[in-house]
């Protein structure tokens, strides 16, 4: 694991020291030891987990600068790509949104303690937390979660105006991204630019969104309408 991730952290050009290399690794390894009694990953093998776990979550620290911001993830999961990117960049005030307890004690009492990492825990779905946590957040990010128009309606009400969405996605980035463009000018963003990333040889696109106005009250809606009758 250690190598697959220093050798993808120079292909990359991220600079990290010894300490948090090793923390990163320790994280890695948490998650695919609690996988044998939890369903986080479908990934199994260490190398893999360094680049498409670790090298992944990374990847969005060369998109927009993360120092001293307060972060979002919504829907992390096993922690991704939230986890990785507070350990790469301490100085991060994050946040991890998700909707399966099991994952989220896992995270709160066992890995994050352990490996001294600090984050806020929302358990629950994302459009029930929105009313109290509106336009709190510097960045917001998701990997994996839905298609993009109707993530956007999920992550963009808690971005502050001047704030980035992020949205992790893979080959069908620019599909999703021409789906979602209507949903993304109502709840008040606009499309910035997709950086693309090789990762263990495929393409990983970040979709950058920043947000330019506030997003009007009635969003986001309840899930079921928000797949029912997408933006």
């Amino acid at each position: 694991m250690k190598q697959a991730l220093c050798d993808g952290l120079n292909r990359l050009g991220i600079e990290l020291n010894e300490t948090l290399v090793d923390r990163l690794i320790r994280f890695g390894e948490a998650v695919l030891e609690k996988n044998r009694v939890m369903n986080l990953t479908a990934i199994t093998d260490p190398a893999q987990a360094a680049e498409l776990h670790l090298l992944d979550s990374l990847t969005l620290r060369r998109v927009i600068p993360l120092a001293g911001k307060t972060l979002l993830d919504v829907g992390t999961g096993a922690g991704f790509p939230g986890v990785p990117l507070k350990i790469a960049e301490p100085s991060i005030r994050l946040t991890l949104l998700d909707s399966l307890q099991k994952r989220m004690n896992w995270l709160e009492t066992e890995a994050l303690p352990v490996l001294g990492v600090e984050a806020d825990f929302l358990t629950g779905r994302a459009e029930d937390f929105a009313a109290a946590h509106r336009e709190q957040f510097d960045v917001v990010t998701s990997r994996a979660v839905a298609r993009l128009n109707l993530l956007s309606e999920l992550c963009l009400p808690y971005v502050r105006v001047g704030g980035y969405f992020l949205a992790m996605k893979g080959a069908q980035a620019e599909e999703e991204l021409h789906e979602a463009t209507n949903a993304i000018q109502r709840l008040g963003g606009a499309w910035e630019r997709t950086e693309v990333f090789e990762i263990a040889g495929a393409l990983h696109s970040v979709i950058v969104i920043r947000k330019l106005s506030h997003t009007p009250q009635q969003y986001p809606r309840q899930w079921s309408r928000i797949k029912q009758k997408p933006l």
